[in-house]
C-alpha cells in the first residue's frame, strides 16, 4: 500500500506537460486568484544590503539535477540565458519534490508536434513550491519547457510553479519572485525579459499563446497581476548587494 500511495502522484506526472493540456478542471482547478503583493513593513529595508546568500536560504534552494546523459539532460545544449520565463505547472498533484523525481525517472513527455515527431522529455531549471525550490538542471543548459525549439527554450532560464491543493499559492509567488531576483542579479538579466510562457508563441499549437502561468495572468493575457509579480521581483533584485 505504501508504495502504491509514493507511486500515485508519478503516474498523475506522466500525464503532464507544460506545453499541452493539463490535468484539472477547465481554467487551471480551483482558479486561485493571487492579488498584488505589497511589501509589508517587516520588509522594508535599505536598496543592496541583502547578499545573494542570505535571500537564497529565504528561498531554500536545493539542487537535485536530472543525470547529464539521462532524459531531459541525454542530450546537452549549452545556453547563454538571456531570459527567465515563469510558468505554472497547473498539476495538482505534486508538490517540487514530486516533479523533480518525475524528471529523473523520464516520466514527463514532450508533446507531439504537429508534424508528428516528439522532441524528447520535458526538463526545466527550477521547480518552486510553498516550501523550497528545487533546481534540476545547470542555468547554462538549454531545457525543454516552454515553445519547442524556439527562443523561449533556447534562451530563457524554465521556473515552474506548484500549485498542488493545499499548497499556499502565495507563498509559492512570493518564493518565486525571490530565485528570480537571484537569476537576474547573477546572469544579468533585466527585468523587463522576465516574461511568462504566454509570452513564446507555440508554433502549430491553437492558440498559439498558453495561459500560463494562469494565477498570474488576467483573462489568459499579462496585465496588473503579472505586473505586480515584476513589481515584487524588482523589489526583491533592488535589495540585493551588487
Amino acid at each position: 500500500m505504501l508504495f502504491l500511495q509514493k507511486l500515485l502522484p508519478l503516474v498523475f506526472l506522466a500525464f503532464v506537460c507544460c506545453q499541452c493540456t493539463p490535468i484539472g478542471p477547465p481554467g487551471g482547478g480551483p482558479d486561485r486568484y493571487v492579488p498584488p503583493l505589497p511589501v509589508s513593513s517587516s520588509q522594508q529595508g535599505s536598496a543592496g544590503t541583502v547578499p545573494i546568500s542570505r535571500m537564497l536560504r529565504d528561498v531554500r534552494l536545493k539542487t537535485d539535477m536530472v543525470p547529464r546523459g539521462k532524459y531531459g539532460r541525454k542530450v546537452v545544449r549549452p545556453m547563454i540565458p538571456r531570459y527567465i520565463t515563469i510558468h505554472s505547472t497547473q498539476n495538482y498533484t505534486a508538490d517540487a519534490s514530486q516533479h523533480a523525481l518525475a524528471l529523473k525517472r523520464g516520466a514527463l513527455r514532450s508533446p507531439i508536434t504537429r508534424d508528428g515527431n516528439r522532441i524528447g522529455f520535458l526538463i526545466w531549471h527550477f521547480t518552486v513550491d510553498d516550501h523550497l525550490a528545487i533546481q534540476h538542471m545547470p542555468i547554462r543548459e538549454q531545457g525543454e519547457h516552454a515553445d519547442f525549439h524556439g527562443p523561449g527554450n533556447r534562451l530563457s532560464i524554465g521556473v515552474e510553479m506548484c500549485e498542488n491543493r493545499g499548497s499556499n499559492l502565495a507563498v509559492t509567488v512570493d518564493r518565486t519572485a525571490k530565485l528570480t531576483a537571484v537569476l537576474m542579479k547573477k546572469n544579468g538579466i533585466p527585468l523587463r525579459n522576465v516574461v511568462p510562457h504566454y509570452h513564446w508563441p507555440r508554433h502549430g499549437k491553437h492558440p498559439p499563446n498558453k495561459n500560463c502561468p494562469h494565477f498570474l495572468l488576467d483573462n489568459g493575457r499579462p496585465g496588473a497581476t503579472w505586473r505586480a509579480f515584476l513589481g515584487r521581483v524588482g523589489y526583491y533584485y533592488q535589495q540585493l548587494q551588487v
